[in-house]
């Protein structure tokens, strides 16, 4: 298990390869691939990051993952692969959330893409995300760096 501080200050612990905090998530994020090309998204208020979001009520996590990557960036998953979990202590609750990795084989053009800008591509994802104002600050903590590096070793 890894312990550390995300962007706002808060403990962060994750766990690589396995669910630890819970069986049941109330949130996804999902580190995604199109085309040989990270596709991420771009929220409206929080600037560039891979798609996420809430578990709906009778959805599991992977039907959540699956449909936040299809609402945020058009994208239909074709493969989808559990990276681990993390447990944030925020100021007001504890945040659960599984990682997944997605693959996409199709971006289709959305009529909206709810609270989010729609799909953007990256050959490359910049080396100093944290001082980059683009990104999100889901996209600043340990959290992206540790599911890399398992999905560069795995998947790619």
């Amino acid at each position: 298990m890894e312990v550390f501080k995300d962007y706002y200050h808060n403990t962060v612990k994750l766990v690589i390869g396995r669910e630890h905090f819970s069986k049941h998530p109330k949130h996804v994020w999902v580190i995604t691939r199109y085309e040989n090309q990270w596709l991420l998204t771009k929220h409206a208020d929080r600037g560039m990051e891979f798609p996420g979001g809430k578990v709906e009520k009778g959805e599991i996590a992977e039907e959540a993952a699956i449909r936040e990557v299809k609402e945020e960036t058009g994208g239909l998953v074709s493969e989808l692969y559990f990276v681990g979990q993390y447990h944030v202590d925020g100021k007001g609750s504890e945040i659960i959330k599984n990682i997944y990795f997605a693959k996409v084989d199709v971006l289709e053009k959305e009529e909206h893409y709810y609270e989010t800008e729609g799909p953007v591509l990256m050959d490359t994802l910049p080396t100093k995300i944290l001082e980059d104002s683009r990104f999100s600050f889901m996209m600043k903590d340990q959290v992206l760096n540790h599911a890399l590096k398992v999905i560069q070793e795995t998947y790619l």
